[in-house]
């Protein structure tokens, strides 16, 4: 919704196979994964999206109720750029979309 608001197109995936169907289809700038998906987590998603060489460019933002080092870490491990904890602000969701400088076109979540 957020992210909306501020102008730019959103796809939503049910899982991580949909993500990653998705994220083939419509190549977007920024990448949110969830880590708890069904059928296929967060860092899986985020691991087979990274060893792709199309996508390995491509920013993914971890999302998560877990704030552990060791999730965090996990996350690093598997490619992501950030990590964002939730409940998020806002601001904080904005914050990430202009770290990584994305215009007004796709993200995936």
């Amino acid at each position: 919704m957020f992210l909306k608001q501020g102008g730019h197109d959103v796809l939503l995936a049910d899982d991580g196979f949909d993500a990653l169907s998705k994220i083939n289809d419509f190549h977007p700038q920024l990448i949110f994964c969830d880590i708890l998906m069904p059928k296929l987590d967060g860092y899986q998603t985020c691991a087979i999206i990274k060893r792709n060489a199309r996508f390995a460019d491509t920013p993914v933002v971890m999302l998560s109720s877990k704030d552990g080092v060791f999730d965090k870490a996990r996350g690093r491990m598997v490619g992501c750029q950030e990590y964002l904890t939730k409940p998020f602000t806002k601001d904080q969701l904005l914050q990430a979309v202009q770290q990584f400088a994305i215009s007004n076109q796709g993200a995936v979540q």
